[in-house]
């Protein structure tokens, strides 16, 4: 179950008109926060962020299932019925299953939510998209977001430059 902060980070993002995806990102990174806070683990960077792509879906945020020949047929049925739960009223939990979800992950290692291994995942994310997705992503972003998020990222900006023009 997502935390009450959680659900209200994503409702706001909608608010502000931010895509689906960004509004899932609330859900990932609660869960790379109990990772990290050793509440259980995760096998790889990818199955944290899938976890948090699943709550996301089950607690009603509009993102569609990835499509065909971008994920297995598994994850893709996974993913559409995380939709699917989304959509209708909440059913209970089972205990059991919940509780063997929970004893699985907590065998699992917490290396999957450190900064290296996020930093590789996203890498080589990148890696996968066109120069043309990545620049379209960015001018999206520029476009979502408020004037004070425009200036933080702006001064970023020109540490980055600055860093990396000195080396």
């Amino acid at each position: 179950m997502p935390e009450k902060k959680t659900i209200e980070r994503a409702r706001r993002d909608k608010r502000e008109g931010k895509a689906p995806s960004t509004q899932a990102g609330e859900f990932v990174r609660e869960e790379i926060e109990h990772i990290r806070e050793g509440q259980h683990g995760a096998r790889s960077a990818a199955q944290a962020i899938a976890i948090g792509l699943s709550k996301a879906r089950r607690a009603g945020v509009k993102l569609p299932p990835p499509e065909k020949g971008k994920a297995s047929e598994e994850t893709r049925r996974h993913a559409k019925r995380d939709v699917e739960k989304g959509e209708e009223p909440k059913a209970r939990t089972s205990a059991k299953r919940s509780r063997a979800t929970m004893a699985a992950l907590q065998r699992e290692p917490t290396a999957a939510a450190s900064h290296q291994a996020l930093a590789r995942h996203a890498r080589a994310a990148a890696r996968e998209r066109t120069p043309t997705e990545r620049s379209q992503a960015a001018k999206k972003a520029a476009r979502t977001k408020g004037p004070a998020e425009r200036a933080q990222a702006a001064k970023k900006a020109a540490r980055t430059r600055a860093r990396n023009e000195g080396g």
